[in-house]
């Protein structure tokens, strides 16, 4: 494989995802898809840091972050409380087999 393409190839990614965060919210669904797709399978964390560092687009980039990446999905809540429920049962038995 041809890393120097592949780094191209990749900066050009990254670079239509700067193009389509600029433009946040302002997106049509196919477009938010796109974003969505490349910030879940294509983007590494050095993409990430780089377009969370590129000033141009570092408010929308927060933006985009607060609402499609950082809050808590329904599956997040029953996973929170199914480790909880875990926990509770584990201390329980640790109680009753110690008493």
């Amino acid at each position: 494989m041809d890393t120097e393409a592949d780094g191209a190839s990749r900066a050009e990614r990254r670079a239509r995802a700067e193009e389509l965060l600029a433009r946040y919210p302002g997106l049509a669904p196919d477009e938010l898809a796109h974003l969505h797709r490349w910030f879940a399978r294509e983007a590494s964390a050095l993409d990430v840091g780089l377009v969370a560092s590129n000033e141009a687009v570092a408010d929308r980039y927060a933006q985009y972050r607060r609402d499609h990446i950082d809050r808590l999905r329904p599956i997040d809540i029953v996973w929170g409380l199914a480790f909880g429920a875990v926990i509770l049962g584990v201390i329980v038995f640790i109680g009753w087999w110690g008493a």
